[in-house]
């Protein structure tokens, strides 16, 4: 995979941006979601956690917009809280996934010492299943928030790794790195100055697919109840505890699962049109 240099703000085709629907949609999809868990507190109309025996299990009504579940609790205002701990999680995921990421990609691409070994171990790493090595990563350090964001980090870092290496295996063979090479420049200036630079791009738009990725994989380890802890509010947990329920209270796992369908969905869409956008090849097969 050749590298691809970040556009500059003045030669970004806006105008094909705006006219690409899917993105467009995505982007104020995205954005909905977004505004709803950040204003939480103030958008929220119950505390996420307050418990009314009485309306438990009631069905979508304007007092509970989306209904409440098996304790009585507002299903509109857990959702929302819920998306704080999502956001939080995937972030710290794309956080951690970037900085492994990009380390070992243009380690092992501009070094070639250590290219097999580090190679060897994304190989090892890629052949097991997405949730299953975060699985193991999270029983092995305890479930919380922390472990979590740290065991999806190091889950996903081989997937932004091998396009990190890929890209710089062909940058450190261009003229003009040859030429900073033999004018002596200090290593950590041609990576930083010339390396990175070029790679700022396919960085992006692969953190884009992990925040999604890291999303739905942590709804999955709640649900299976490996993740965060219970007391917080996660789709994950919501449609663990809803699925009791789904034969006379279906909305409990409704309304969670739209949330999961539609911020990943937006994720990708925006992911998708960023990637036509800085893929020059793509946008002319457009």
């Amino acid at each position: 995979m050749t590298a691809i240099p970040l556009p500059q703000s003045s030669s970004i085709p806006w105008r094909r941006l705006l006219r690409n629907r899917a993105m467009v949609a995505g982007a104020i999809i995205l954005a909905l979601v977004l505004l709803a868990a950040l204003l939480a507190p103030w958008l929220a109309p119950y505390a996420p956690n307050k418990l009314s025996i009485v309306n438990k299990l009631k069905a979508p009504s304007l007092a509970h917009l989306f209904g409440t579940d098996e304790f009585g609790r507002d299903i509109l205002s857990r959702a929302m809280y819920a998306g704080r701990i999502s956001l939080l999680v995937s972030l710290g995921v794309v956080a951690i996934s970037t900085v492994l990421g990009v380390v070992l990609g243009v380690t092992a691409g501009y070094f070639r010492k250590v290219d097999a070994p580090i190679s060897r171990l994304l190989d090892a790493m890629m052949s097991f299943p997405d949730i299953l090595l975060a699985i193991a990563l999270v029983a092995a350090l305890g479930p919380s928030l922390t472990t979590v964001m740290l065991a999806l980090g190091i889950t996903y870092a081989p997937r932004l790794a091998r396009i990190v290496r890929g890209s710089t295996l062909v940058l450190r063979e261009l003229p003009y790195i040859e030429a900073a090479i033999a004018l002596g420049l200090p290593t950590w200036q041609i990576l930083l100055r010339h390396i990175l630079l070029n790679l700022a791009s396919p960085i992006l738009v692969q953190a884009t697919f992990i925040f999604a990725s890291a999303m739905l994989a942590e709804a999955s380890l709640s649900f299976l109840g490996v993740g965060v802890s219970t007391d917080m509010p996660t789709w994950g947990t919501m449609l663990a505890s809803g699925r009791e329920f789904i034969n006379n209270a279906p909305w409990l796992m409704v309304f969670p699962g739209l949330a999961i369908i539609l911020s990943v969905l937006s994720l990708q869409l925006v992911g998708d049109g960023l990637r036509d956008l800085v893929d020059p090849r793509l946008a002319k097969e457009s």
